[in-house]
């Protein structure tokens, strides 16, 4: 009879322990946390693309005081938010960034106005009938979404090697 030599099972059982512990984790914890992770990314690179309002130089000084009294500007970068829960339908988590401010639609996406008409807090006429949008969430969403599985799995092989032992 053939003699097939001698087997350690030592590093197979340590394998199966290893599933094990695997198996306990909380998924479902751990894609809220990738999920978060996500979204602060997005908060993040949405608040830098989001344009600050400023006082434009040609104006004088009576309707600076008048119009733009204790003015400050940032106002849209500063009202970013991110909703706190984590919501999951069947495999997917959705997380809500949002901004309540009520011109926030017209910075995004862009807005008609009135060719003449004139502006008192600017002191001059309307020129172009539209004004272009700046897109800042719809942009930081594509960069997000192309830099998503790069960070996922960079997540997922942390959550393993500490499961796993590995240093």
């Amino acid at each position: 009879m053939a003699k097939w030599g001698k087997v350690d099972y030592r590093e197979l059982k340590k394998l199966r322990d290893n599933l094990e512990k695997l198996q306990k984790v909380d998924m479902d914890a751990l894609c809220t946390e990738m999920s978060k992770a996500l979204a602060s990314r997005l908060l993040r690179r949405v608040k830098e693309r989001t344009p600050v309002g400023v006082i434009p130089e040609w104006i004088d000084d009576k309707t600076k005081e008048k119009y733009w009294e204790g003015y400050e500007g940032s106002t849209l970068k500063k009202a970013w938010k991110v909703k706190p829960t984590v919501t999951k339908h069947g495999v997917v988590y959705e997380i809500e960034i949002y901004n309540p401010m009520e011109y926030t639609s017209y910075v995004e996406y862009g807005h008609r106005q009135e060719v003449g008409r004139f502006v008192p807090q600017i002191g001059r006429k309307l020129k172009n009938g539209w004004t272009e949008g700046k897109f800042m969430l719809k942009i930081s969403e594509q960069e997000v979404q192309s830099l998503a599985p790069k960070l996922l799995e960079k997540m997922l092989y942390e959550k393993l090697k500490e499961v796993f032992d590995v240093k």
